[in-house]
């Protein structure tokens, strides 16, 4: 088995430092209202972002930033990154966003084998980072020759299980229920990604009003634990 197998699975860990238990991405209002109170509303919960943003956005993202640095398109990298900022819909996902990403490259700043890639000194490729995780992670998976199919997948994992995590501390939910919540999404994890791949430029953006408006009525949620 090859090492990129092995540094794919650093990349999606919950335990890469770049904050990703910190945020709820608005769930943690969704909780306080009663949207989400159980399994079951979860994974509907889940089930709607996946649908409405991760396919037809993110990830078709992704690709495109993956492609703009495989051909060295600095400036389109940029310009792709920029877009997914402008779709983020409130402040606090714009400045998740943004912290991620920032986060991701002083990681990679720490990595004895990535701290030489010129891309992470060079100002246009840095500020692309800066903007999105999307970036730092796409390049990361190009440097170790990590393929589309893995990434894509290993993103999305990634995210889904840090949703959950942050589900089972809110709810609170079981660890076995967190468990069947995840099972009950991998037979069609593989077909988003498929289904990711057939986007279009003009198609792609997000489509998750109740997440928008769970996200903007958290920033001024009295108590909280997430910082999104």
């Amino acid at each position: 088995m090859s090492a990129a197998y092995f540094r794919l699975q650093q990349l999606i860990s919950p335990s890469l430092p770049i904050g990703a238990f910190t945020y709820s991405q608005g769930m943690e209002w969704a909780v306080e209202s009663g949207w989400i109170k159980d399994a079951e509303s979860l994974y509907a919960w889940l089930d709607s972002v996946l649908s409405g943003t991760m396919v037809t956005m993110e990830l078709p993202l992704l690709m495109r930033i993956a492609d703009c640095i495989e051909y060295k398109d600095a400036q389109g990298c940029h310009d792709w990154s920029a877009y997914l900022l402008s779709c983020r819909e409130t402040s606090e996902l714009r400045a998740e966003e943004q912290q991620r990403g920032q986060a991701f490259s002083a990681l990679l700043d720490k990595l004895p084998e990535a701290a030489v890639w010129p891309e992470l000194s060079d100002p246009v490729w840095r500020g692309a980072m800066d903007i999105s995780q999307l970036s730092g992670f796409a390049l990361a998976c190009h440097k170790w020759n990590i393929s589309r199919e893995d990434m894509l997948r290993g993103y999305l994992w990634s995210w889904l299980e840090n949703m959950v995590i942050g589900a089972v501390k809110l709810i609170p939910l079981g660890q076995s229920d967190g468990q069947r919540v995840l099972f009950r999404f991998t037979d069609y994890l593989s077909t988003a990604c498929e289904e990711a791949f057939d986007v279009e430029d003009d198609d792609i953006g997000a489509s998750s009003p109740a997440q928008a408006i769970a996200s903007s009525l958290h920033e001024t949620q009295y108590c909280r634990l997430f910082r999104s």
